[in-house]
C-alpha cells in the first residue's frame, strides 16, 4: 500500500507554502490538485509525477467530490505516493476531513499536512493584523457561502457581538445579506471592511469601506471571488500604515496592495 497526503499548498503566493507540504509534491507520485494552488507549485513535481486537476467554481466541479475520493483510494491502493493538494489549509473549508475519512474507511496510510489560510495570511499582506491589542483581541473565522443559496443557518446574530473581527471566506455572492444580518443584529453600520481579492498574489486588490457602503464599492471596482472579506476595526490599521508611510516614519510595507 501507498501513502495518501493531504496537503495545504497556501494562500496563493508560493514561498508561503510549508517546508514539509514542499516535499511532498517533490515525493509525490500523484498530485490532485485545485483551482487555487499556485502553478509554480507543481513545478517541483517529479517529472514522472501524474498531475490530476480537481478544480472547483461556484456551480461547476470539474470532478465531483465522490470522483476525488475514489482516485484518492485507487492510487493509494497501487501503492503511490498520494497528494492531495488544496490551496489555504486542508480543514479550512475545504474537504480535507472527507478526504481523509474515505481513505481511512478503505484501511489506507493519510497524513494531513496544514497549510496558511487565507484568512489570516491575505488581511496581513494588505497590512491588516487580524487581532490587535488595541483593535481587536479575538476573531473567527466563517463561511459566507452554502450550497444551497443564502448562508440562513449561519449564526450572525452571535457573530455580530460575540467576536471583535470575522474572516469571512467566499463572501462575495452573499455580501449584501451578510451586512444587512450583521448590522440587523447589532453590529454598528460604520464597521470598517476590507475586501482583499486573490490575496498573497500578484494580482491582489484591496477595498475598503463599512458595514453600510462597502457594497457599493465592492460594485463600482468589480470585485469578484476569490476574495477574503475582513469586518472589524483591525481594518484601520491598514490606514495608520498609509499614514506612517507618508509621514517618512516607515518604510514600505512591501507586501501591502
Amino acid at each position: 500500500m501507498g501513502k495518501a497526503y493531504i496537503v495545504g499548498a497556501g494562500p496563493g503566493d508560493p514561498e508561503l507554502i510549508t517546508v514539509k507540504a514542499l516535499r511532498c509534491i517533490q515525493n509525490a507520485d500523484v498530485i490532485l490538485y485545485d483551482r487555487l494552488v499556485n502553478p509554480e507549485l507543481l513545478k517541483e513535481a517529479k517529472r514522472n509525477c501524474h498531475l490530476i486537476y480537481c478544480g472547483k467554481q461556484p456551480n461547476y466541479h470539474t470532478l465531483q467530490q465522490e470522483t476525488i475520493n475514489h482516485l484518492l483510494v485507487k492510487y493509494t491502493k497501487q501503492g503511490k505516493n498520494v497528494v492531495r493538494l488544496k490551496g489555504g489549509d486542508p480543514f479550512v473549508f475545504g474537504r480535507g476531513a472527507e478526504e481523509v475519512e474515505a481513505l481511512m474507511e478503505n484501511g489506507l496510510s493519510v497524513e494531513v499536512v496544514p497549510g496558511i489560510t487565507a484568512g489570516i495570511a491575505a488581511p496581513a499582506y494588505a497590512g491588516i493584523p487580524i487581532t490587535h491589542r488595541e483593535l481587536g483581541s479575538s476573531f473567527a473565522v466563517v463561511t459566507g457561502h452554502k450550497p444551497k443559496g443564502k448562508p440562513i443557518d449561519i449564526n450572525w446574530k452571535s457573530l455580530a457581538t460575540a467576536v471583535d473581527t470575522l474572516a469571512i471566506y467566499m463572501g462575495i455572492t452573499n455580501l449584501s445579506y451578510i451586512c444587512e444580518e450583521l448590522m440587523k443584529h447589532g453590529k454598528n453600520e460604520n464597521t470598517p471592511v476590507a475586501i482583499i481579492q486573490q490575496g498573497t498574489t500578484l494580482a491582489q486588490r484591496t477595498v475598503t469601506g463599512t458595514l453600510n457602503s462597502i457594497v457599493s464599492v465592492v460594485e463600482k471596482e468589480g470585485i469578484q471571488n476569490p476574495a477574503m472579506v475582513i469586518v472589524g476595526e483591525v481594518v484601520t490599521f491598514r490606514d495608520k500604515i498609509s499614514l506612517l508611510e507618508a509621514e517618512g516614519k516607515a518604510e514600505s510595507y512591501a507586501t501591502m496592495a
